[in-house]
């Protein structure tokens, strides 16, 4: 079975936001697909990506091919660089922690100062 990465469109008219999935090569866009590996929200200021960077990795090592345009999502969220290196998926599980705890602390931070003013 040939397996690849591609959007699943979602969301009404006119207002599209995309699932980032592995599905088999053969079925249709937004037909049957084995795992939902992140989305992507191109009509937010900026435009919203969230890829679970370890399911990512794991599917590319196995062999899926991603899309021109995952293949651009997955560079900008890190997984492309992370399967080339060849880190490890602990690795990125530690990474992705790491880095909503520093997002976290920011909102505290920027809440906290709103509060005081």
């Amino acid at each position: 079975m040939a397996v690849r990465l591609r959007l699943m469109r979602m969301g009404k008219k006119k207002q599209p936001v995309y699932r980032v999935v592995a599905a088999d090569k053969r079925s249709p866009r937004d037909g049957r697909f084995i795992e939902i590996v992140g989305t992507y929200n191109p009509r937010s200021e900026p435009s919203l990506i969230n890829v679970d960077n370890a399911k990512a990795v794991k599917w590319l090592r196995e062999g899926a091919q991603p899309s021109d345009r995952v293949k651009k999502l997955l560079e900008i969220s890190g997984a492309w660089s992370a399967f080339e290196d060849g880190t490890t998926v602990a690795a990125l599980e530690a990474a992705a922690a790491k880095a909503k705890e520093e997002a976290a602390a920011a909102v505290a931070v920027e809440t906290s100062e709103k509060v005081e003013a």
